[in-house]
């Protein structure tokens, strides 16, 4: 992210196509930085809150410790002791990851979502909570839709377009020309903008194949290239659940905010029905079919960790079995499962496992997760350095900038813009690549071309601002 030359003060000398390219990307660098920086700034420091929150608190109570003592009470009892301190419709069983800690309700109310945690040995209530309502949600929405809804996720989805040029730019301008290990290690000898600059490319370095895989993920949550071109396109296939019926209603419908509940891979596909005799043995025949059942049948097909267990919502509706390393269910998305069973009969309609995905499913099953830091200890240190990292770039781009901007200017101080710019065609090549495969930000890189070009050029004053 490097918003600096190999030259100070006035205009360098632009003899060769390499140079001409060079001073090119810079400028690309440079205004595509201006951008993106506040973003990337904003995207840091509100996963560093969330991946802290999760570690320590817990995004759904899974942090709160009770004394084993005896046997726990039935699943059927909690529930009911969950009921009369918060009356309306239990819509969700969480189950606790160990025996010390509390058992989660979610409960529908006329006011909307609550969570009851209530002790399973003592059978008391311990903390009742709206839902998707706390810091951990603050931060999540800032950093999902910058508290602006959808205006918001076009924004960062830009961004994270724009970002990837940066990336790329910064790559090149890094690229060792000379002295290759000043390229890899910082020259900490130096002083002033040097050193700033040697800091900068070198962190900028052994972070950018990370910020991709990040950018990357983070894009196939967004609303544009993710939730209508990717996931549509890589969704698992109902077809495979051999003649199951299918209801009305997606996977996506047991969301409720923006915080997503099931398998990215999933939330596009159509949800089974109950009512028919299809499906194959679940709850053993005789046996009431209710969440002490449901419990049971989770337990016996070995869904270690916590999974989670949603009641049927309407006459079609099923019930839902579900462990997911995004829900910070597991630390293992390999061992990710979704199992729907029908409500009348507790035969299991579904059983949807890792192996079944898609390849990007596959991908994103993993790279969800380990987005979030939640694959274990090592991802949460990984991306607590990672974030802290990208903090460290952005500023000391913006560092360099005021530092080579010379004082009292009234204008950005922008790289200069080469005479003509060599290996052209290429350049167009990687403009339209992008385009296709990012339509918003092939869309802004169209208008601010158009910008320029109409009406930057042709007013004196804004272009010398622009300069």
């Amino acid at each position: 992210m490097a918003m600096d030359s190999q030259t100070s003060g006035t205009a360098p000398m632009q003899n060769t196509a390499a140079q001409k390219f060079y001073f090119a990307a810079w400028r690309w660098h440079f205004y595509a930085g201006i951008f993106v920086i506040p973003f990337l700034i904003i995207l840091a420091v509100t996963g560093l809150m969330m991946m802290f929150i999760t570690q320590f608190d817990g995004r759904d109570g899974e942090k709160i410790a009770v004394t084993v003592e005896g046997k726990a009470l039935p699943v059927s009892q909690q529930a009911e002791v969950a009921l009369a301190e918060v009356p309306g419709q239990v819509v969700e069983w969480i189950g606790p990851k160990a025996e010390d800690l509390a058992t989660v309700f979610r409960i529908k109310t006329d006011e909307g979502q609550r969570l009851v945690a209530v002790d399973p040995y003592a059978g008391q209530v311990l903390e009742i909570w709206d839902r998707r309502a706390g810091w951990y949600d603050l931060a999540d929405n800032i950093h999902s839709t910058l508290l602006i809804g959808t205006t918001g996720d076009r924004i960062l989805e830009i961004a994270a377009g724009l970002s990837l040029v940066l990336v790329f730019t910064g790559l090149y301008l890094w690229w060792p020309r000379s002295n290759a290990m000043a390229a890899f290690v910082p020259n900490l000898k130096a002083r002033g903008r040097a050193l700033w600059k040697s800091l900068h490319a070198v962190v900028g370095f052994w972070m950018s194949l990370l910020l991709v895989v990040f950018l990357v993920s983070g894009l196939s949550w967004a609303g544009v290239w993710g939730g209508m071109i990717v996931q549509p396109w890589s969704s698992f296939p109902a077809e495979k659940w051999d003649n199951v019926p299918l209801s009305d209603e997606t996977h996506a419908s047991m969301n409720h905010g923006h915080q997503n509940d099931v398998p990215w891979a999933l939330e596009q596909t159509p949800m089974p029905a109950s009512g028919s005799g299809a499906g194959i043995e679940g709850v053993p025949e005789g046996t009431v079919i209710d969440i002490d059942a449901l419990v049971a049948l989770g337990t016996a097909l070995e869904m270690s960790g916590r999974f989670r267990v949603a009641y049927p919502g309407g006459e079609d509706g099923v019930w839902t079995l579900n462990r997911d390393s995004m829900s910070s269910d597991s630390t293992d998305p390999v061992n990710d499962r979704t199992v729907h069973v029908d409500q009348y009969t507790g035969k299991i309609l579904a059983d949807v496992r890792y192996e079944d995905y898609s390849l990007m499913g596959k991908s994103m099953a993993v790279g969800i997760p380990f987005h979030m830091g939640l694959m274990g200890t090592w991802n949460f240190i990984l991306n607590v350095v990672f974030c802290l990292s990208v903090i460290f770039v952005c500023d000391s781009g913006v560092v360099m900038w005021v530092k080579r901007r010379p004082q009292k200017a009234r204008r950005l101080a922008a790289p200069p813009m080469p005479a003509e710019l060599p290996m052209w065609k290429g350049a167009v090549l990687i403009g339209l690549f992008t385009a296709m495969a990012f339509p918003l930000v092939g869309l802004t890189l169209l208008v601010v071309l158009a910008f320029d070009l109409l009406i930057l050029s042709n007013i004196p004053a804004m272009k010398r601002a622009m300069s």
